[in-house]
């Protein structure tokens, strides 16, 4: 399907001419009102077109509308062919003067837009007014530690090494996350923070002879490139004369209001001697020699848009009463920081650096004034509650009024699958493969976009801007490093102490030095790596080295065996009597199956496809389901669990999910009723926040197949609660159940199938697992856009609850 739009009288073209007229001189403040929907990120595409690539700042009320807007963005550049790639300068989502540091992967995309904008590239921006309305580090600063690389450059190899640690990098023997870098021989190493990959620079004595990008898991080159930028890990890097200077100016400032000295002291130690904390940027206006904003950056042709005026008006008052408010309670605890005058713009100064640049052209939903001229008859897309009738009869009206109708789906599943519904009722409407947050009616262009999500009335989820790397994560030794301790099959536990190139009477090569007890010392060959592990213990306290060659060692892995070997002959029974037992085996997908799985609005990773084969085959077999399925909080395993459940219920089975918590209940309770609201399956659920009456009620409708899924704590396992036909059990989260609910499943398992979900699962059922005793799926790829968990430990501060609770 061609997607070019030309740009015939529609009505919009006319629109844009004037605007056009307007932003080519500067200062001259335009609206355009009525713009509904996606309507707004259509209309600025449109624009795009005509201005052939002009710089545009748009602004935002808030993070979350930005990330929206850049979606539609993507979508509407890629339908209209536009070459330009929509960008997000994000904020730090931090409160204002907060004991944090931002991510260093949105420091790293932040520096990234500021140095494209250095160099003079026209970018198409997309950021939130807090994020504008906050200092940017200093042109000079970037200047001063930017490190460029070229092709065939002559370039010592331990100058560059000296600018990545300069730079914030931390080394490494391997490069796994952002922010490392690593040498060996002629090859350097790096993930910059804000970049999708990390980059290999190889040299040839001191001659740069290949730069290219790599692929961290397999190593295998994606990108050639002819030269590199190399940015700060962080916005804040300091040589010693700046960390001295910023010293002096502190020193100052605390003397000018009054702050206890022994704060003041130990906030100086703090920066001279370990060079970053947590929270060090709020203090760059100490040392930065000027202010400086995006502002500073932006070309001066740059086109300001104001999307929704009203309420970035209101928000710009919010956060600077916010920020005030923020540095008034640091300075009432005694914490130097800088002012607000010195990190932020005001709310007036904010919309005075607007007004200089061209437009700003204002953008709003609504339709404030009387004027005709420049409003849009752009109407919302009906209510259709998931109601595949009010669609059908809607889009059976446009066609009959000539509207051109495109669907906009997020998977190709889902696009499949509106395909055939499509062609089931004879309709001929567009499907294409994007991310829409809403649709619009443009009637006097004829033309209807509608959003997925609209039709079959599930709520909009975007996706995060950042993306993680969607291959699998590295597990085993690929992240060993000084200080970690290594069991050996034969010597037990050592120290690793790094590698050592060790030349021997067959030649040379690579080895592990691991220390053992009495400082003896074990030497193995990378070929030997088979024969180590990593040593993961349950608790902090190190464990004791192993004497080599003495007999603890084989003591302790004769009284394992004998523990494996008594924990198995617990086990035979159930587990023999497992395999003879026949189960229910069910159908086989159907088209109903098939369509569920492509209404999930994500695109599923390898190995949550994977997962769900496996759990699926095991239903459709006789034998009895027990499968663990292992994955980090977030990675999908619920939707497994969802898939599986929607299987049995289709065969009139029941299915009961068991959490450890009553808040778990509600939330599985939300997700389940929202994933299955489209089909007519009973959902209900027991726990302490039901009353008597209503446990009552639901648990009668239970034991008559009134409840396809019931979902509850341990006050499932109870003796009043019977099934009419349960098939399933799903229990997420095991190791937080009892001793006593755990006999209880395991009774259970030689009768019906038992899926149980953990992202930590406790050692016996790993163990079980690994054996091939309980069958195990392994989730370790990240859905895209994932960010990592960071977990901060801190002792009680009533600042940081206060911090938390803000955000």
């Amino acid at each position: 399907m061609n997607n070019s739009i030309s740009l015939q009288r529609d009505g919009l073209i006319d629109c844009l001419n004037r605007v056009q007229d307007c932003i080519s001189h500067p200062k001259q403040e335009i609206s355009v009102e009525g713009l509904r929907g996606a309507a707004s990120a259509y209309f600025l595409s449109r624009l795009q077109q005509l201005e052939n690539g002009r710089p545009v700042m748009i602004v935002t009320s808030d993070q979350n509308r930005g990330d929206l807007l850049l979606e539609d963005f993507k979508y509407f550049f890629h339908y209209m062919n536009l070459k330009t790639k929509p960008q997000s300068f994000p904020s730090w989502e931090l409160l204002p003067y907060e004991s944090l540091s931002p991510l260093n992967q949105i420091s790293g995309e932040r520096l990234e837009i500021l140095n494209r904008l250095k160099r003079g590239e026209n970018l198409f921006l997309i950021a939130p007014i807090e994020a504008l309305m906050q200092t940017v580090v200093p042109k000079s600063f970037l200047q001063k530690y930017l490190f460029s690389v070229q092709l065939n450059d002559e370039l010592d190899r331990e100058i560059l090494d000296a600018s990545l640690a300069e730079n914030g990098f931390v080394r490494s023997s391997l490069v796994e996350n952002r922010g490392e870098f690593s040498v060996r021989g002629d090859i350097v190493d790096f993930f910059q923070p804000g970049a999708g990959n990390p980059v290999r620079i190889e040299f040839f004595g001191d001659t740069v002879e290949s730069i290219r990008e790599f692929d961290i898991f397999t190593q295998i080159s994606i990108n050639k490139l002819e030269t590199i930028d190399i940015f700060p890990v962080r916005e804040l890097c300091l040589s010693k004369a700046e960390s001295e200077n910023g010293l002096r100016k502190i020193y100052k400032r605390s003397k000018e209001l009054s702050l206890e000295n022994s704060q003041t002291k130990e906030l100086l130690e703090k920066i001279e001697n370990l060079g970053f904390f947590s929270g060090i940027e709020f203090l760059a206006p100490f040392f930065f020699k000027s202010r400086e904003t995006i502002f500073d950056y932006l070309p001066e042709h740059t086109l300001v848009v104001m999307d929704e005026p009203d309420t970035l008006v209101e928000k710009g008052q919010q956060f600077e009463k916010l920020i005030q408010s923020e540095f008034n309670n640091c300075i009432e605890n005694g914490r130097i920081t800088s002012s607000p005058k010195e990190f932020y713009l005001t709310s007036e100064e904010f919309f005075s650096e607007c007004e200089g640049l061209h437009g700003p052209l204002k953008l709003s939903s609504l339709k404030i004034t009387d004027s005709e001229e420049h409003n849009l008859e752009i109407k919302q897309i009906p209510q259709m509650a998931g109601s595949l009738d009010i669609f059908t009869d809607q889009a059976i009206r446009w066609k009959s009024e000539g509207q051109k109708i495109v669907i906009v789906a997020p998977a190709k599943g889902q696009i499949r699958r509106i395909h055939e519904l499509m062609n089931e009722w004879g309709l001929e409407v567009d499907v294409d493969l994007g991310r829409l947050s809403q649709g619009f009616h443009f009637k006097s262009a004829n033309l209807v976009f509608i959003a997925e999500h609209e039709i079959f009335g599930r709520s909009h989820k975007h996706r995060h801007r950042r993306k993680t790397n969607s291959q699998s994560f590295q597990r085993g030794l690929k992240d060993l490093k000084k200080g970690d301790y290594l069991v050996h099959v034969d010597y037990g536990i050592g120290l690793y102490l790094g590698t050592k190139e060790i030349k021997t009477g067959m030649g040379g090569g690579e080895f592990l030095n691991i220390q053992y007890a009495d400082d003896e010392k074990l030497y193995l060959p990378m070929e030997g790596l088979g024969f180590v592990q990593k040593y993961v213990g349950g608790s902090e306290v190190p464990p004791p080295l192993s004497k080599m060659g003495g007999i603890a060692w084989k003591r302790q892995k004769k009284k394992v065996k004998e523990a494996i070997q008594e924990m198995a002959g617990d086990l035979l029974k159930l587990y023999a009597s497992r395999e003879l037992a026949k189960g229910h085996a069910y159908s086989s997908n159907t088209m109903m199956i098939r369509e569920f799985a492509d209404s999930f609005e994500y695109e599923e990773t390898d190995d949550q496809l994977k997962a769900i084969e496996e759990v699926e085959n095991d239903l459709e077999s006789d034998k009895p389901t027990d499968r663990l399925i292992c994955g980090d909080v977030g990675y999908g395993k619920t939707e497994v669990a969802m898939r599986a459940a929607f299987k049995v219920v289709l065969d009139n089975k029941q299915v009961a999910v068991l959490v450890p918590t009553t808040i778990l209940a509600q939330q599985h309770l939300q997700t389940f009723q929202e994933r299955f609201r489209e089909y007519p399956v009973t959902i209900d659920m027991v726990n302490r926040f039901r009353t008597l009456r209503e446990q009552k009620n639901t648990l009668t409708k239970l034991k008559r197949g009134e409840v396809d899924i019931i979902i509850g704590t341990h006050r499932l396992l109870s003796k009043d609660v019977e099934f009419a036909s349960l098939g399933l059990i799903v229990v997420d989260e095991e190791q937080r159940f009892g001793v006593k609910h755990k006999e209880k499943l395991k009774k259970l398992r030689n009768s019906v199938d038992i899926l149980t979900l953990t992202a930590t699962p406790i050692p016996r059922t790993l163990h079980f697992s690994l054996m091939g005793v309980r069958d195990l799926s392994v989730i370790e790829t990240p859905p895209l856009d994932r960010l990592a968990v960071k977990t901060f430990i801190r002792k009680f501060d009533e600042e940081v609850i206060r911090d938390a609770i803000l955000r």
